[in-house]
């Protein structure tokens, strides 16, 4: 159907009289410079907005970096472009090539907007935990999705992160992503994310509080803040039943410590090589419930529709707010958007199925 005409209304009159008498095609029209390229030129920028009620007993100004107005709707969209260019730039993606990675959704939507615009295929590989609007918004866009059992070992063949492996390899001209131990992903946020956060509070940011899944978000921002200052603490925020918590604090991985948890987008049973634990001062742990509660009270109080790894994310803050003063500036990264959640957070009857109201 040719372009979309962007002009300034003053040139209507003059664009008309120019071309009454030809036929054209609409692609010669030069298109006004703020016009972006593609739906990846949206990605970043996102927005800072202060807490209020949610946070109303904590002394510290809080202030949410809220990722869900990236076009995919979460701050994986910003890895997921990295982590392709960067492999179309080294050979590991060639033309017409075939992505494959194992996700919980985020990262997967942020990879199936990059094969649109760029012309590759995409199959994802996900668990049977991830909620039902995740798996419909991948297929919405195209990718291929394969679902795996939560509670198997990680090398269990039936895993999500074996299956994605052997997938790429029994695919030909694929390319396995592997955003766990894909440094690329890390990267995209000491870049992006993390000069947004410090430019955004004119540098006076005491402390960044996130949720920890591949590492990459909280170890590239704390890498970028902690250049500029070495003072700012960097908190991550784990689930029971994942191992971050107890291998910062002994350098042990206990399997002991893995168990099905329901909080989805945060905790691991691996330890990704994205996670830099260096940077990282400490690791608070939040359950189910309060993750859950907390996510809804980010609607109801904020008008904040999010996912619920931001209610963990919120959770944790509430948990260590002894450790915040006035004065201080704390910065929250509220990973995705609700409407993944509407069958599950959103929806009375699963938090009464699970125990949660």
């Amino acid at each position: 159907m040719g372009s979309i005409l962007v002009i300034n209304f003053c040139c209507i009159k003059f664009v008309n009289e120019l071309f009454k008498n030809r036929s054209i095609d609409i692609d010669e029209i030069i298109v006004d410079s703020t016009a972006l390229k593609n739906i990846l030129e949206t990605i970043g920028n996102t927005p800072l907005i202060k807490l209020n009620r949610v946070t109303d007993d904590v002394d510290a100004l809080v202030l949410a970096k809220v990722e869900y107005f990236n076009p995919g709707s979460s701050v994986k969209d910003r890895m997921a472009v990295k982590m392709v260019e960067d492999a179309e730039k080294d050979g590991r993606l060639k033309s017409g090539g075939t992505i494959v990675e194992g996700t919980s959704g985020n990262t997967g939507m942020g990879l199936a907007l990059a094969a649109i615009v760029k012309g590759y295929k995409l199959i994802c590989v996900t668990t049977d935990k991830q909620s039902k609007e995740k798996v419909d918004v991948l297929k919405a866009v195209g990718a291929k999705v394969v679902i795996c059992p939560t509670n198997v070992e990680p090398d269990d063949p039936k895993s999500y992160y074996s299956t994605a492996k052997r997938i790429s390899e029994e695919t030909e001209n694929s390319w396995y992503v592997n955003q766990y131990d894909n440094l690329s992903n890390r990267e995209a946020h000491y870049l992006t994310t993390g000069p947004e956060i410090w430019r955004q509070t004119d540098g006076k940011i005491t402390h960044f509080v996130v949720g920890v899944g591949t590492g990459g978000t909280i170890s590239g921002v704390a890498k970028y803040l902690k250049e500029k200052n070495s003072k700012i603490k960097v908190w991550g925020i784990d689930t029971y039943g994942s191992a971050f918590k107890k291998y910062h604090e002994t350098g042990i991985f206990d399997k002991n410590e893995i168990y099905p948890y329901i909080t989805e987008g945060i905790g691991e049973d691996i330890i990704p090589k994205n996670v830099d634990f260096n940077l990282i001062d400490h690791f608070e742990k939040v359950n189910d419930e309060d993750a859950a509660r907390y996510t809804r009270k980010l609607a109801k109080e904020e008008g904040i529709f999010a996912g619920n790894s931001c209610g963990a994310a919120i959770a944790g803050l509430i948990q260590l707010k002894s450790n915040f003063k006035k004065g201080q500036v704390v910065v929250v990264l509220l990973h995705d958007s609700g409407s993944r959640y509407i069958g599950k957070i959103y929806n009375d009857e699963w938090m009464k199925d699970k125990g949660f109201i």
